[in-house]
């Protein structure tokens, strides 16, 4: 598969793999964010570090990790304008007989409460089954996440149930709601 050709088109949004050219947009988008509106919000941060090589250094990595079937990360652009909103991510949990893949998302906060989360999850879970062929979908998400949990709950995912002490944060195990959505549930 070429991973550069992964992409898919809402009625007001592109997803698809981040490009060298991308930078300037990224960063100034990056930028306009507000301050953190919640802990799960990563808000308005120091981009001193995020230079241009830094950048593309990145998307070097991203397509290095796509093209081994380990993670798709993709960003979330307007049609309208081409503006850089957000991004989606998928990692390969596990081949053979499983095709289990995970998924996260990020919005940037200055683009919230305007359907474009739940756009663009919709679009790219469409991608993931359809070209990336994964079979089943999982969310891992913080108890307290009522935002993530809703935007899942919104696009079809189903609560499957709760593993404890299940990824390492902060210096601690944390315990994660799993939402999940199966190719054939998603049509």
């Amino acid at each position: 598969m070429k991973t550069k050709s992964l992409g898919i088109e809402t009625p007001r949004l592109i997803v698809r793999p981040f490009m060298k050219d991308d930078y300037h947009n990224w960063l100034q988008q990056n930028m306009n964010k507000l301050p953190a509106q919640h802990k799960y919000d990563q808000g308005l941060q120091d981009m001193s570090e995020c230079t241009e090589f830094w950048f593309h250094d990145m998307i070097e990595q991203q397509d290095k990790m796509m093209d081994n079937d380990e993670v798709y990360i993709f960003g979330i652009f307007l049609k309208q304008n081409g503006a850089y909103i957000g991004n989606i991510d998928f990692s390969t949990l596990m081949r053979h007989n499983f095709h289990w893949g995970r998924i996260g998302y990020t919005l940037n906060n200055t683009h919230w409460r305007q359907g474009f989360g739940k756009e663009a999850v919709r679009g790219a879970l469409k991608m993931a089954f359809e070209k990336i062929n994964y079979h089943r979908i999982e969310a891992h998400i913080n108890l307290d996440n009522a935002p993530s949990i809703k935007l899942a709950e919104a696009v079809g995912m189903r609560y499957e149930c709760t593993r404890k002490g299940f990824i390492h944060e902060n210096g601690k195990w944390t315990d994660n709601l799993v939402y999940y959505l199966n190719a054939e549930d998603y049509y």
